[in-house]
């Protein structure tokens, strides 16, 4: 990877100030961009910022522990962050056909289609667990559990939302609060949301004050205003037990 390709490297907040600094001060022209070819870096393609034979800044992204490793000569590693809250987005969509159930937030409701997917098709728990999922850092809903994969063909989403809070209880984190957003034109979510609610509160393990839920309309624009899709989204605060 040549240095032209780069015009600066963004590293994350949480680092050692103090070697950092040093490296700057250094003059830029012991610097040089290299390619995983000659480094330890866990993903390809990754750019480092290495000083030859004496000093390395590699960016190394880790489920849980994303964070800068600074390595020196003496192969000293400082231990990545232990941070005190992580958030999390997340974003689903699905295709309506006549005919098919309406799974949303575990529960069914009454409407002349539902959505066409792998599993049960519930966009709110897809989505919550997407939202989980990146806040620790991990691989999406797709990569845990692929519409590849026999086994998962109708299954309850709920299952993916469950092993979505084991690993987050895995990395030592707790729901501090979360907010969804459903968007379909029909039908109505009013009368629902409070067992959705409920739902989502008894599967994440957290207090009904933490957890909101918004239902809007696309205003009869494109696929979701022509009751056609069903899309999600939802943002989730992380806490460190």
């Amino acid at each position: 990877m040549s240095a032209g390709a780069f015009s600066a490297v963004t590293l994350p907040k949480f680092i050692d100030t103090a070697s950092l600094k040093s490296a700057h001060t250094r003059s830029f022209k012991h610097y040089c961009f290299c390619n995983n070819s000659n480094t330890n870096l866990s993903l390809p393609r990754t750019p480092v910022l290495q000083r030859t034979n004496e000093f390395r800044i590699s960016v190394l992204c880790k489920a849980v522990n994303t964070a800068v490793e600074i390595e020196t000569q003496s192969g000293v590693k400082k231990d990545a962050p232990v941070l005190p809250f992580r958030v999390g987005h997340g974003f689903d969509l699905h295709r309506l056909e006549p005919g098919l159930p309406l799974i949303i937030g575990g529960i069914s409701i009454p409407h002349d289609r539902g959505c066409d997917a792998h599993s049960d098709g519930d966009v709110l728990f897809h989505c919550v667990v997407d939202a989980i999922l990146g806040a620790l850092g991990l691989p999406d809903i797709g990569q845990l559990f692929p519409d590849s994969d026999p086994k998962w063909q109708g299954a309850d989403s709920s299952v993916f939302l469950t092993e979505a809070v084991r690993l987050m209880h895995e990395a030592g984190y707790d729901i501090g609060n979360l907010d969804a957003t459903l968007i379909l034109q029909r039908p109505k979510l009013s009368p629902h949301k409070e067992t959705i609610r409920s739902n989502l509160c008894k599967l994440l393990g957290a207090h009904l004050s933490a957890i909101n839920l918004k239902a809007k309309t696309h205003e009869k624009v494109d696929s979701l205003g022509e009751n056609r899709s069903i899309a999600a989204h939802t943002v989730v605060l992380l806490m460190k037990k």
